[in-house]
Formats: structure tokens, sequence, C-alpha cells
């Protein structure tokens, strides 16, 4: 299999990325409840985060509303919410037309 065909997802814009990144620096504090100083991007949800299985759930839906986006979550999985990275370009990549 060629190289090519391995890679089907687009290139994130830098941009957008960075906005997600900090959206969810921003929500973090709130589904946590604590005050979280600077976050490492590889920092994992639940082992150096104590994040809960139903805190990702309202981490998402924070996100969105912060962001004013929709997040298609039909393929999110365990990988995904390993990280802040893992998330932010989850995230990026899966946002929803609001049409």
């Amino acid at each position: 299999m060629s190289d090519s065909a391995l890679s089907t997802t687009a290139p994130v814009d830098t941009e957008l990325r960075g906005r997600i990144r900090r959206g969810i620096e921003d929500v973090l504090p709130r589904i946590l409840k604590i005050e979280l100083a600077d976050i490492p991007e590889n920092a994992c949800f639940f082992d150096d985060l104590g994040l809960t299985s139903s805190g990702t759930i309202e981490l998402v839906l924070e996100i969105e509303e912060e962001l004013d986006v929709q997040i298609d979550i039909e393929h999110l999985g365990v990988d995904d919410l390993r990280s802040i990275g893992s998330l932010t370009d989850y995230v990026a990549g899966h946002l929803v037309d609001g049409d």
C-alpha cells in the first residue's frame, strides 16, 4: 500500500487547531473543578488530569459550547481521548457543518 493510500485525513489548519486547543484548556478547569497551570499537549486526561469517563462527555459538550461548533462523535474513540493533543486533532478533523 502506498503512503498516499494510508493518509486519508487532510492537514489540519494550524489556526483552527490552536483555537481548539485553547478552548479545551479553557473548559478543562470547569470540568475537573481544579485550577490548572500550563498543560502540556501530551497530558493524559485520565492518568495525569483525573478525568472520568462521564467527564469526557461533559468535556466534549463544553468544547462544542465554548467554540460554538458541532463535533462528529460517531468515530470518537479511546485513543482520541488519551491526551489534549489527540482530542485537539480529533476535534479539528471532525467538525460538523452547521447548515
